[in-house]
């Protein structure tokens, strides 16, 4: 691209957008005017193509199922009308584009889950917590048990 237009074009690029690739289910947050009122609404779903590249017609598909039906949306990744976009999962994908989840069903639509980081990241935050209590109560059950011998003095 001319370097004229990307001294335009570079006021309205987004900072804070994560890395986001085909196989991740994203949180969008998009700002909607109704009337004289704004409001953000929340669009959850898996991306299942990424088109433009990053730059400033960057775009990405995602796709959820909304009371049995697919819907698909297409976000444009610097439009100002996005808040913010949240990766909340990755997953392990062989394609770029992500058409054949149209089709499938059931069983067939799971992807699996990609291991981001080490073994303290790839648990959820729940079992994260039982796993540090875990380890609380056994670091606690020596010192609070009582010897055998002991007992049979008292």
């Amino acid at each position: 691209m001319n370097l004229n237009i990307q001294s335009l074009l570079r006021p309205f690029l987004k900072e804070n957008i994560p890395d986001i690739r085909p196989g991740d289910t994203v949180r969008v947050y998009q700002r909607i005017k109704e009337g004289d009122k704004e409001r953000i609404q929340l669009f959850e779903g898996i991306v299942i193509a990424e088109k433009h590249g990053t730059g400033i017609t960057g775009t990405i598909t995602v796709r959820r199922i909304s009371s049995g039906v697919g819907v698909e949306r297409i976000f444009p990744l610097h439009s100002p009308v996005i808040e913010k976009i949240e990766v909340v999962k990755r997953s392990k994908v062989r394609r770029a584009k992500l058409y054949y989840l149209r089709d499938a069903k059931g069983r067939k639509a799971r992807l699996k889950a990609k291991v981001m980081g080490g073994a303290k990241h790839s648990q959820s935050p729940a079992a994260q917590i039982a796993d540090i209590q875990k380890q609380a109560t056994s670091e606690e059950s020596p010192s609070t048990e009582t010897p055998i011998e002991e007992k049979g003095k008292e």
